[in-house]
């Protein structure tokens, strides 16, 4: 167990024992009728979207389970678009995706009468990684990225990038089309979303991904930090040159900006009905939003500066 859960895991017992003292009054308040502690909740909670951003949601439902175990915290990882879907049709209560939900994606979801709180709760660092035994490079320019992944492109081996490089054939794993990293790479790499060759092994499960790398000495692929930090034994975590120099995936560098143009935000976007209708989807959102440092940190995701935090806690506030 960390040292977080840990940590949650004696207030949570601490709790307990509050209200197990407060039980035998018959309720949570004390004989002068004071209130001991939060009331126990019950019932379910529904999340889903990108798998990049699940692990943060998990850290965030794992460490709630110790203040609220009655309450159910199911995260999916439908993909952006899929959680997406799912949550304009009522059938999730919180979304999480990797950037800002466009106006149409917003229209969609209003049409179908549910509003959208949106609070960005990380930063990232989208990092491209290729086979821990790949020796010939350290570092690649966002023009040979380009190279690599845009629509129609023709490389199919390390010498078609640069002849300086090994013949080496070149295995590509990258997400899926319904994936808001797949959406963002190919934005930012190629210019426009979409524009993306097809020919790669692509998969919605970032797990995947990485096997698929390590196990290919040609390989290469890319999604979110938190996983290529996980994998750094298995992997080659490339730096990126987009005209000023290499800079490589990190967390000063992700809040600097100066990881461009790979770096981005993280969000959920919260049902505005669920946290009115549910008190279990409030209480799990507010909890998410108030121990927002510690959830970031047992997920290993990069923090919000402190201009971050301050637009995060006037969201939360506006949202309540």
């Amino acid at each position: 167990m960390t040292k977080t859960l840990r940590r949650f895991g004696l207030v949570a017992a601490g709790l307990a024992m509050t209200l197990a003292a407060a039980a035998c009054g018959g309720d949570n308040t004390s004989s002068g009728g004071a209130t001991t502690g939060p009331p126990k909740l019950s019932g379910a909670v529904a999340v889903d979207g990108s798998s990049t951003v699940a692990p943060l949601s998990k850290a965030a439902a794992d460490i709630f389970k110790e203040e609220q175990s009655g309450v159910s915290v199911t995260v999916g990882t439908s993909g952006t678009g899929g959680g997406f879907e799912k949550f304009c049709k009522g059938e999730t209560d919180i979304s999480f995706f990797l950037s800002e939900t466009g106006a149409t994606e917003k229209a969609k979801c209003e049409a179908a009468g549910i509003t959208i709180a949106e609070f960005q709760i990380a930063n990232d660092a989208l990092s491209v990684v290729v086979h821990k035994d790949a020796t010939w490079i350290d570092c690649i320019t966002t023009a040979n990225l380009k190279k690599i992944w845009d629509q129609g492109s023709t490389v199919k081996n390390w010498k078609d990038i640069d002849p300086a490089y090994p013949d080496q054939a070149l295995a590509l794993f990258g997400p899926g089309t319904d994936s808001g990293t797949f959406d963002f790479f190919t934005a930012a790499i190629n210019g426009k979303e979409d524009q993306s060759r097809s020919d790669y092994t692509a998969s919605e499960n970032d797990n995947v991904l990485v096997q698929g790398v390590a196990a290919s000495k040609g390989g290469m692929g890319y999604f979110g930090f938190t996983y290529a930090e996980e994998n750094k034994d298995k992997l080659k975590v490339l730096k990126v040159d987009s005209g000023a120099g290499c800079v490589a995936p990190g967390v000063a560098s992700a809040q600097d900006g100066t990881y461009k143009p790979l770096s981005r935000p993280l969000f959920i976007y919260p049902s505005v009905k669920a946290m009115q209708s549910k008190p279990q989807v409030k209480a799990f959102v507010d909890f998410y939003v108030d121990n927002i440092d510690e959830i970031v940190t047992e997920a290993k995701f990069i923090p919000l500066t402190a201009a971050q935090k301050t637009a995060l806690a006037t969201a939360h506030g506006n949202a309540k």
